[in-house]
């Protein structure tokens, strides 16, 4: 069996104590494919450094996260911009709006937004979207923008019915440790979903699962977020690591 982790921060300094460790303990297990999202011009080098050290595990993406988006995010998007023309990267993520910790820079937010999927479909690459207190608002700026956005809406928690928008567009849901949450309701929501709409991620370091909540989200723990999507689909977990890793190549063409 062969697992993608389409959301992992596994350059982060979290990570620096035992990274090489837990990246083959990762790969024993079946997880062996790793999208990295981008977050700011302070974490470009280490998310390149390493993809350089695990070319055929590690799989960059470029973009300035939404929590990022502050009175500098003309210069950063000029960087994401320029990174983005070399042609070395494998989506545009991590983007998106976050209505939860500042809503300070929402317009900014949302210029910023618009600007990097369109620059997602002019380079045909796909997004990872970030919409933290603001699904309906990014399905929204999609549908207003007219482009034929293509990739995940990354940590999905949101309704059935945004849920629905969001494959009815031919995007996927990145889903996580979320789904183990005793009360989170996301396994309602998934279990509407048919399983070719969606991918595993482990959202790492952040948001581990049920038993591991409160610690360090680590690779190998996308094996519980599998183990509970294949109870709620009532499927063999080979069944979903081969669905979700083909979902992730349609995704990222990689």
């Amino acid at each position: 069996m062969i697992f993608t982790d389409t959301h992992t921060h596994l350059y982060a300094s979290e990570f620096d104590a035992d990274r090489n460790e837990l990246m083959q303990q990762a790969i024993d297990a079946g997880v062996s494919r790793f999208f990295l999202p981008n977050v700011d011009k302070s974490s470009i080098n280490a998310m390149l450094e390493l993809h350089n050290q695990f070319p055929g595990n590690c799989f960059p993406m470029m973009g300035l996260h939404p929590c990022s988006v502050k009175e500098n995010y003309l210069d950063e998007l000029a960087l994401v911009e320029s990174e983005l023309s070399k042609g070395n990267y494998f989506g545009v993520g991590e983007i998106g709006l976050d209505f939860y910790w500042d809503k300070g820079f929402i317009k900014k937010q949302e210029e910023a937004f618009l600007k990097q999927i369109a620059w997602a479909c002019e380079l045909n690459l796909p997004v990872s979207i970030h919409s933290r207190s603001a699904t309906a608002r990014a399905i929204e700026l999609i549908q207003l923008s007219g482009l034929n956005v293509k990739g995940v809406f990354h940590c999905f928690s949101g309704s059935i019915e945004e849920a629905k928008a969001i494959t009815d567009m031919g995007m996927f849901l990145g889903i996580g440790g979320v789904i183990t949450y005793k009360n989170s309701g996301l396994d309602k929501i998934v279990s509407q979903v048919a399983l070719k709409h969606i991918v595993l991620e482990t959202d790492s370091p952040y948001l581990p699962p049920v038993p591991h909540r409160g610690k360090r989200n680590i690779p190998e723990y996308l094996l519980l977020t599998a183990q509970k999507l294949a109870v709620i689909k009532n499927c063999s977990l080979a069944e979903v690591a081969e669905q979700t890793t083909n979902n992730s190549k349609v995704i990222f063409k990689q």
